[in-house]
């Protein structure tokens, strides 16, 4: 998985091994001390621009702070510009179908080789700007 920070910073994490809470308590932990819920959000960007897959099952989405506000984190030029305004880290997940549904997952080897690069890109032009 792919984590950016809101001090332009990307780096490369594999996603959490365990059971559905332990994986839970790390992304939670990947995107911050104070994050107790994230919320998964499909930028349009993400897929528009950077030409992620958005295919059910077999694509990519970012995690998110859902209390972001409310733990008056600092904003993510990068979150941002591919969706909303984004306060706090983001993790950029794969997704993919399991027995009981759609489950997170590490960013499939094709998907990461297209948009790292795009998104160090964007980390790197936004140091600039911040």
């Amino acid at each position: 998985m792919i984590k950016i920070t809101t001090e332009n910073q990307i780096s490369v994490h594999d996603f959490p091994e365990g059971s559905f809470g332990e994986q839970n308590q790390a992304l939670r932990n990947h995107i911050g001390p104070k994050c107790e819920l994230y919320e998964h959000v499909m930028p349009k960007r993400l897929y528009s621009e950077l030409c992620g897959s958005r295919q059910r099952g077999n694509c990519v989405s970012m995690l998110i702070d859902e209390d972001g506000h409310y733990h008056e984190l600092p904003e993510n030029l990068v979150a941002s510009w591919l969706y909303d305004p984004i306060l706090g880290n983001v993790l950029i997940v794969g997704e993919k179908w399991e027995g009981s549904g759609i489950s997170f997952c590490g960013v499939p080897g094709d998907q990461f080789d297209l948009l790292f690069p795009q998104l160090r890109k964007l980390t790197e032009e936004a140091r600039k700007i911040g």
